[in-house]
């Protein structure tokens, strides 16, 4: 049971420095966003090993990763949208303490993993369609 709850707790920690990483580099290009999956893999497998061992590490390091890319999304969608740099990182960096707080709860780190992917779906659905509107009659 205690293996059981270290990986889950390396799961959610790793996907809580992944969404912290893709808040304060806010990519908006593919290879920037290559770059915060590989560095959130990396540093979620540091804590997962710190945590215990190569379970938590391999656990952490997927975390990380999903982490980053799922939030990046969010992060993208933001910035087009008007949000600014250090607002939408000062606000993903404060949901990232939040997924990082409830990882300590068993099991929690697990659902952390299901849900996010579901949740960040959900949210790519329900984005408007962008269309011309009355920009269309306007003339210059």
């Amino acid at each position: 049971m205690w293996e059981t709850y270290r990986i889950g707790l390396a799961l959610g920690l790793g996907i809580a420095l992944g969404g912290l990483l893709s808040a304060l580099l806010a990519p908006r290009r593919i290879l920037v966003l290559g770059a915060a999956a590989v560095a959130a893999a990396a540093a979620g497998a540091a804590v997962g090993y710190a945590i215990g061992g190569w379970h938590e590490a391999v656990s952490g390091g997927a975390g990380g990763a999903l982490g980053a890319l799922v939030v990046s999304g969010l992060v993208v969608g933001t910035l087009k949208r008007g949000g600014t740099r250090g607002g939408t990182a000062a606000l993903v960096g404060l949901g990232a303490l939040v997924l990082a707080a409830l990882a300590l709860v068993p099991v929690v780190g697990y659902l952390e993993a299901v849900a996010l992917p579901a949740l960040a779906a959900r949210a790519r659905r329900r984005q408007p369609e962008r269309y011309a509107g009355l920009r269309s009659l306007a003339r210059d």
